[in-house]
């Protein structure tokens, strides 16, 4: 152990086979140490709560208790939450903790119950998305480091929104990761799309799994969050009768009743499989919600038009496919996909609860990984909202979608490796240029003016038209907030008409209905005798049949229907 200059012995620990330690070393807040391995240059603890120098740098001690947390918080759950995605870096352009905290009202006003940051564990720059984390159990130093995320917490729940930090735990960045000097943390029995897997079932794989299960209780614990989003959960490569995941969600459970709040787990999965959110008892792994991505899918390609790759089955009849998954979740439910060349999925039994899924029409992958980081346009948005807000999932909005911002979201990296930033940068070309973009289009992850445009305009919400498209969003999610029939989980309750060639959407839930024209043409729509309790233009009420203007949404409360002609 190396500590201000000087070497410890360690010793191996007699009763913990693996385990080294070291006695009557000073531990007071802030001191600097590392970790010397047979005689090699210091490296820094793997589980290290602060990198205050960066990943490659010596570790720090964190004293979680001199913090002094000003607001009492007694949790706030996933069920009835609207979502609200940002990343640290470019919500403002200071991109720390503390600038984005100052902006916290604005999101307490737009009526969302729940901020969920990307991910904040050291990565070597400034600036990135953060999936190339190493150190899981630090916070990005640039950011504010581990009090910063502290005072966000703090301020969020002042705000009385609950914070969800996104995790990694699929794979660790391949610059500053030093786990492999300490042990099989990694393994050749299993191969993901970067490199060998995490080792989760070869031998070696207990203290591997322990590591994670601890990061992922430290980060509830130590800093008052309310969840985690796990990201791309289908790449843990897990053979094991007890998967990672159940055993992840048995001791977050644990930790809820322990710590007397609410805590919850939110996967993203490319699987389709009811068993991810099942409950455990019933043979499930028990996490609390997922991602929808094909409710995405189906929304932006009934939007948009968009059919290539992943779209392509969807947009065949995009409001069909729309219709399919607010009532069933999942389109590719054992059906087959072209874009895998194989069947897909499985059904789900529809009295799951649709809180368990969220449903988004952005999010930063669906953003950030298209060819300019090019968002929806304000039209979309304002009919996206619309059933977004008010469908059985859990909704989630893209920071700046509220206001239908302006700025993209591109593609950015920091890597002070020469040789990786080049790899990376005539890797997003070479991989765009395959569907017919020129690589001088294609923004250059490293150019910090990549970073730079996409972060967030915060001038732009106070003048129109995007006060116009944040009047919109507030008065659906308040709606949401007044109307229980909105936020109704139970999926058997939401029926779905629509009518592909003339391009509208209708969808009942309980005595409400929201109607969605996407034609560029008005529309009527088979609904009469309503309210009108939000709209996106101006709307009639009476007894005569619902007429919708071009490219516009309604949430009406009653109405009779009528057949179609």
């Amino acid at each position: 152990m190396w500590i201000g200059g000087a070497l410890h012995p360690m010793r191996p620990d007699p009763a913990r086979a693996g385990w080294w330690y070291a006695s009557g070393l000073p531990k007071e807040h802030g001191t600097r140490y590392a970790v010397v391995l047979d005689g090699g240059a210091p490296v820094p603890d793997p589980r290290s709560r602060h990198q205050p120098e960066g990943p490659d740098g010596p570790s720090a001690i964190v004293d979680h208790s001199r913090f002094a947390w000003r607001t009492p918080w007694p949790g706030r759950p996933l069920p009835g939450a609207v979502v609200y995605e940002l990343h640290i870096g470019t919500f403002t352009y200071e991109g720390t903790f503390d600038s984005a905290a100052e902006r916290l009202e604005h999101v307490a006003r737009l009526g969302v119950t729940h901020v969920e940051l990307m991910p904040v564990c050291p990565f070597p720059g400034t600036h990135g998305w953060g999936y190339e984390g190493v150190s899981l159990w630090a916070v990005h130093e640039p950011y504010g480091g581990p009090d910063g995320l502290k005072r966000f917490v703090d301020a969020a729940h002042a705000h009385g929104l609950g914070v969800i930090l996104d995790v990694v735990h699929n794979h660790l960045g391949p610059s500053g990761n030093h786990l492999p000097q300490f042990g099989p943390y990694f393994t050749d029995r299993h191969q993901t799309p970067w490199g060998a897997a995490v080792n989760l079932d070869a031998p070696g794989s207990d203290e591997v799994r322990a590591y994670l299960i601890g990061s992922a209780l430290a980060w509830l614990r130590d800093y008052r969050l309310d969840g985690l989003r796990l990201d791309a959960v289908h790449a843990l490569a897990d053979t094991r009768a007890l998967h990672f995941l159940e055993q992840l969600s048995t001791a977050v459970d644990a930790l809820a009743a322990d710590v007397g709040r609410p805590l919850f787990l939110v996967a993203e999965s490319d699987l389709n499989d009811p068993r991810t959110t099942a409950p455990r008892d019933t043979g499930g792994l028990g996490l609390h919600a997922q991602w929808s991505d094909d409710f995405h899918h189906a929304l932006h390609a009934a939007l948009t038009g968009e059919a290539q790759g992943y779209y392509a089955d969807f947009a065949r009849a995009p409001l069909a496919a729309l219709a399919k998954t607010l009532t069933g979740v999942w389109f590719h439910d054992g059906t087959f996909s072209s874009f895998r060349g194989r069947v897909h999925g499985r059904p789900l039994d529809r009295r799951t609860p649709g809180h368990r899924f969220l449903g988004y029409a952005q999010s930063h992958d669906q953003i950030g990984n298209r060819a300019l980081g090019d968002r929806l346009t304000a039209a979309h948005l304002t009919l996206g909202a619309a059933l977004v807000l008010t469908s059985p999932f859990t909704p989630m909005l893209f920071m700046g979608e509220e206001w239908g911002a302006s700025t993209p979201w591109q593609f950015f990296t920091d890597h002070t490796d020469p040789a990786l930033a080049e790899a990376v940068r005539t890797g997003r070309r070479r991989e765009f240029a395959e569907h017919g973009w020129q690589a001088s289009q294609i923004p250059d992850p490293q150019d910090p003016a990549t970073r730079l445009r996409s972060c967030l305009d915060w001038s732009e919400p106070e003048r129109e038209p995007h006060a116009a498209l944040l009047r919109w969003y507030r008065a659906l999610i308040a709606l949401r907030a007044a109307e229980p029939e909105l936020a109704d989980p139970y999926l058997p309750s939401t029926e779905v008409r629509c009518d592909e060639e003339a391009r509208w959407i209708l969808v009942r839930r309980g005595g409400l209905h929201t109607a969605v024209n996407l034609a560029p043409e008005p529309r009527t729509l088979p609904l009469s005798g309503f309210k009108v309790l939000a709209a996106s233009v101006e709307l009639p009420e009476g007894d005569e049949r619902l007429v919708l203007p071009p490219e516009s949404a309604a949430v009406v409360r009653g109405g009779r229907g009528s057949r179609t002609r």
